[in-house]
Order: C-alpha cells, then structure tokens, then sequence
C-alpha cells in the first residue's frame, strides 16, 4: 500500500518532536514492503529555524541519516489531487494548515479512494480548543490521537466518531544502546524550553538539584531565553544548543542518568501522555528519573523502569541514589529497556495502525490487509 503523511516536517526535529515518530513509523512501513511518502511545507517554522541554525549541513545530515526516507515539500500551487490519486492511506497532521485540512477532505468526500486520517500529538485540544473545534473533520474516516485523554476530548466534543489512541513510540533503529568509552557527565537532558510551559519546573527539577548535588550536566535544546541561559550558566551546566535526534543515542550514552520535565499541559489537562523523550531514553538504556507525572494508561512501570519523584527535594535524593547505586541504575536501564522491547516500538504502532486501518479503513484498504493476513 502507499501511505502519505501531511507533516509540518519530515526533515526537520528543531522543536519539533513528532519528525522523531513519523521516521520511524515510515521506516517500519518501508521495510514491510508498502511505499511511504512524507509531504511537508516548503515554508515551514521548523525548517526554517534548521536552516538558520544548522545551514544545509543540517538537512543534508537528515538524509545521511535516513537515506531510505522521501520527503518531499509543496506550495500553494501543488496539485494534491493528483498527489493523493494512487494513494491507499494518507495520515494529516494536526499542524496543517486548516485550509489544507478541508481540502484534502473534500478530496476524500468527492470521490478518494485511500482512507483518510487525522493525526493529533499536541496539547491545542486543550490549550487552544477553538483552533481544532474550528477544523473540517467531518470528511476525515478517523482520529489518531497520541493519548486516551486526547481522545476522549474529541470524542466529547463531537470532533470525530472513529478516534483511536495511537501513542508514540521509540523508532529502535536509531534509539537502542551504544557502546562508549567515555563517561562525559553525570546528567544529560535533552528538552527545548519552549514557551514558558515549564520554565518553573526546569528550574525545580533540573537546575537547582544539579546545582546542590554539583553534578556534572548538560543540556541540549532550543528556543532557551536569556535568563534561562545564565540560569544553566550558574548552574554549572553546560548548554549545547540544538541536536539532531539520530544523534541522540550517542549523546545518551555518554552520560549516567537523564530526566522527564513534562509540560504543564499535558500533566493538568492531559495526564497519560508522556514525552517521546521517554520512550527513546529508556530504548537507548540512560537511567531515567521522572518529574511528575500520573502514567494513567499504564504505558511503564513506574518505579521499576524509571523512577518518580513529586518535588525537587525528591528529586535531588534520587539523582544521588542513581549515581551512588550501580545496580539500582542497573536495574533500571534493564526494566526500562524491556518495556520498550516489548511494547513501545515504531513495529508495534505500525501494527496498531492496521488494526485501526482494518476497523475504519476503506474496502480497498481492507481488501489489501486481508491479502496481507493471508500471506503471512
């Protein structure tokens, strides 16, 4: 089958954590024998902003990392209908423009074969609820929304009748253990500040406690302020501006544990959906300790994959247990590590996919899952 995807980027990861997702989802499609194609603006903020920082150096390094990826960019102007013509499955996300929302839409309801579905890994449902309220879904055969409490906002908006939880997962052909020779630190965090949607618990969680403990840290990330920067000066840590995510495992690896900072939307109004982060540290096999957060849906085991604290104070002892406890962070890389074998990869979302595609999909769409069933 050929599958397309509407993305804000493929290319680009500056802030942009769903290109971490969606390569591997298209990785996982690839190797199974279907065809997968990115479409992606040519405008987009997040390219953009790799280009200003990184130059072309930086997207050539995105197809030096993934050469068995295609992405390729559109205008105004470009025919989508013509591009959707052969296509059996095409995924937008929830970054699209509304326009081109609807328009694809109105492809699907006047006659599209593919089955088409929206893709929502974002906290706007919540944060900015007219902004998704405002967009035509009604065309669209169904919702795949990154959490069940996402899902459960479209289901009691009436935004979508078929909505699936569709959660993240780690693409473990870029994210699994690496050999290294050299310890660089003790704490590496890997998380942009964004828009002050948890500068207070950087600060708490992060900062003060690597601060007390005189650890040695570093943090890569974009879109830091001033005062944040100079907060991490004195601090004592390290601030390594932006880093392409094919080359996080080898960042992991040189470093003792890592921390989860979620954004204060998604613990207020959408408890259950953790970051990607976490899916890729404990793949990459980093001791992982975890600011709050409620894992409703029961994705890990907290505790025993990672461990929990409720406020900095917690979480300074458990930085100092994980540094002074070879076999507690023993533990942990091998608990966490097996939780993300055996549930959380790109192959298992790729499979929860078709069985979605099997229950909303179009007779074309089932047809080819059933010939593929029958092969197997």
């Amino acid at each position: 089958m050929k599958f397309i995807f509407y993305t804000h980027s493929l290319v680009s990861d500056w802030n942009h954590g769903n290109a971490h997702f969606l390569r591997g989802i298209m990785r996982q499609l690839n190797k199974a024998g279907h065809v997968a194609l990115a479409l992606e603006p040519e405008d987009s903020w997040s390219r953009e902003n790799l280009l200003r920082e990184g130059g072309e150096k930086a997207i050539q390094s995105f197809h030096d990392s993934f050469p068995d990826l295609t992405s390729q960019t559109y205008g105004k102007d470009h025919d989508h209908e013509a591009t959707l013509s052969d296509a059996d499955v095409v995924v937008v996300h929830e970054w699209s423009e509304p326009s081109l929302v609807e328009r694809i839409g109105r492809i699907r309801r006047d006659g599209g074969r593919f089955t088409l579905l929206f893709h929502d890994t974002h906290h706007r449902a919540v944060s900015s609820e007219h902004d998704i309220a405002s967009l035509r879904l009604q065309d669209y055969d169904g919702v795949l929304a990154f959490g069940e409490t996402l899902r459960q906002r479209y289901l009691d908006a009436g935004w979508g009748t078929n909505v699936f939880t569709w959660h993240e997962a780690a693409d473990t052909t870029v994210f699994h253990p690496l050999p290294v020779d050299d310890i660089e630190g003790d704490l590496i965090w890997i998380g942009n500040w964004g828009d002050n949607e948890r500068s207070a618990e950087i600060i708490e969680y992060l900062i003060d406690p690597v601060h007390e403990l005189d650890l040695k840290a570093s943090v890569y990330g974009v879109r830091y302020p001033a005062e944040a920067l100079d907060a991490l000066k004195a601090a004592g840590i390290s601030y390594r501006g932006w880093i392409a995510n094919a080359q996080a495992p080898s960042a992991f690896s040189r470093y003792k544990m890592t921390v989860h900072i979620p954004r204060r939307p998604y613990v207020k109004h959408l408890p259950g959906i953790p970051t990607i982060r976490v899916f890729e540290a404990l793949a990459c096999g980093i001791p992982l300790i975890s600011a709050p957060w409620k894992d409703d849906e029961g994705l890990f085991r907290p505790g025993q994959d990672y461990l929990t604290v409720s406020n900095g104070g917690e979480m300074k002892e458990a930085l100092r247990s994980v540094l002074s406890d070879p076999m507690l962070a023993a533990q942990l890389v091998k608990s966490g590590a097996e939780t993300i074998r055996d549930r959380h990869t790109c192959a298992h979302r790729v499979s929860e996919l078709f069985d979605i595609l099997r229950r909303c999909g179009t007779a074309r769409v089932k047809t080819a899952l059933t010939m593929e069933d029958m092969a197997l």
